[in-house]
């Protein structure tokens, strides 16, 4: 974070509906303990799923809430309009580009591909030295846990770099999560 306080957190989470409810309490879990630490968020902008709990709950306990969303998604009714700031952007890169530029650290907690995609792009820029903001992996019921073998076989092959590996950060802990945030 180059000596700069955390001021946002940056959220990547699952928005499809129909995941299990122990994903939308973690992530209601997530947004509460944002705001009790004077936090903002700053998310993809959605409404629904995990999206719209982090958003819900780090509001209800006092954050400030950034959301980016394409205009396709806003023109199909997800977008959170309950946002204190909601960006409207034309493309996902775009919408990346801005959630990178407002957040202070990273966090991925479970979700699909979009969630993974989003991580391995923040990751892969800290691995090169593009940013110095943490980036956390916030693994519970072992959701990541066919990512982070196959990311271990990757090592092992000569594809991954140990120091890599090391700047991502795991745990299955929210407390632990969000300290690692901090740097």
């Amino acid at each position: 974070m180059g000596g700069r306080a955390l001021t946002a957190v940056t959220v990547y989470c699952g928005s499809r509906r129909g995941v299990p409810e122990s994903y939308l309490e973690l992530a209601a879990e997530v947004g509460g303990e944002i705001a009790r630490r004077g936090w903002e968020l700053v998310w993809g902008g959605g409404r629904t799923s995990m999206m719209g709990a982090v958003a819900e709950a780090a509001r209800k306990g006092g954050a400030r809430t950034t959301g980016v969303i394409p205009h396709a998604l806003v023109d199909r009714e997800w977008a959170d309009e309950d946002a204190d700031d909601l960006l409207r952007v034309e493309t996902m890169r775009d919408r990346k580009a801005l959630m990178e530029a407002h957040g202070d650290a990273f966090l991925a907690l479970p979700g699909g591909i979009g969630t993974a995609e989003e991580l391995f792009e923040v990751w892969t820029a800290r691995v090169l030295a593009m940013h110095a903001k943490p980036v956390v992996l916030l693994d519970v019921d072992g959701h990541y846990a066919g990512l982070l073998t196959w990311l271990a076989e990757l090592r092992d092959r000569g594809f991954v770099s140990q120091f890599a590996l090391d700047l991502l950060v795991v745990t299955d802990d929210v407390g632990a999560a969000l300290d690692a945030c901090a740097g």
